[in-house]
């Protein structure tokens, strides 16, 4: 089914997003390239991968290497790129750090807006796994970066989504709050589809499934997709396998 085809003008792109009804896929990118609009710099040349099945991936390269643009075109919020997007799922979800929601309202407020009844308990849950318990009823404006991240990435997964992109979603929250949160996550939404872009390569070797590991636009290929350890509640850590998976990302790159 083709959901968007356009053409962007001077750079004569045609933007393709499908989504098909092979459910062991569940995402493919086809030769992706996008240039930013009104010039010829190409952020993405060429990116070509697959991701065959739901779990918590990861988006990974330094910054500049297209991570937030491949995220936007994959969300619908980015037009006008070549190659072809191709994917079982259909509601897609951009969630940023820098995302803010308006300050007089309170947490409790924002969120009930967007949980449906049948989520009241997974609200519940997730508050007390974020941390947030103790400013559930204070204004958005008065929390700190880190909390204000919490809120906001809780919000989008009460709501209904087969891909949740995590743009730094987690920053300015401590390690050990950040490893909880995850790990719940990971837990809570097995059946779901969630990649986490981040700078960590500690990070993403030890909670991810497939990582995406996205580098300078001038290298051959662009994107190539590394093994993580994907550790999850109650699992034995392997650090040796940890240390292969690091090794392999910071090749990768």
């Amino acid at each position: 089914m083709l959901l968007n085809s356009m053409s962007s003008g001077k750079n004569s792109a045609v933007s393709t997003y499908i989504v098909h009804n092979n459910d062991t896929m569940l995402l493919e990118c086809k030769n992706l390239t996008y240039r930013y609009p009104g010039t010829t710099k190409t952020i993405l040349n060429n990116i070509s991968f697959t991701l065959e099945e739901p779990g918590f991936h990861a988006i990974f390269g330094p910054s500049g290497v297209g991570k937030t643009s491949f995220a936007k075109i994959l969300a619908g919020l980015l037009n006008g790129f070549d190659g072809k997007i191709v994917t079982s799922q259909e509601m897609v979800l951009y969630s940023y750090n820098l995302e803010r929601l308006p300050g007089w309202a309170s947490v409790d407020n924002h969120l009930l807006k967007i949980t449906p009844p049948s989520c009241k308990n997974l609200k519940d849950e997730l508050t007390t796994v974020f941390g947030l318990e103790n400013v559930i009823d204070m204004p958005f404006t008065n929390l700190s970066l880190g909390q204000k991240n919490r809120v906001n990435l809780l919000r989008y997964l009460l709501q209904d989504f087969d891909i949740l992109i995590m743009d730094e979603s987690l920053a300015n929250v401590d390690e050990t709050t950040r490893e909880k949160i995850i790990l719940h996550i990971k837990s809570f939404f097995k059946s779901r589809c969630l990649l986490y872009i981040s700078h960590n390569v500690v990070e993403v070797a030890k909670y991810c499934d497939g990582i995406v590991v996205f580098r300078d636009v001038d290298k051959i290929p662009q994107a190539t997709v590394v093994k993580g350890c994907n550790h999850s509640i109650g699992e034995h850590l392997d650090e040796i396998e940890l240390n292969r998976s690091i090794l392999e990302i910071m090749h990768a790159s």
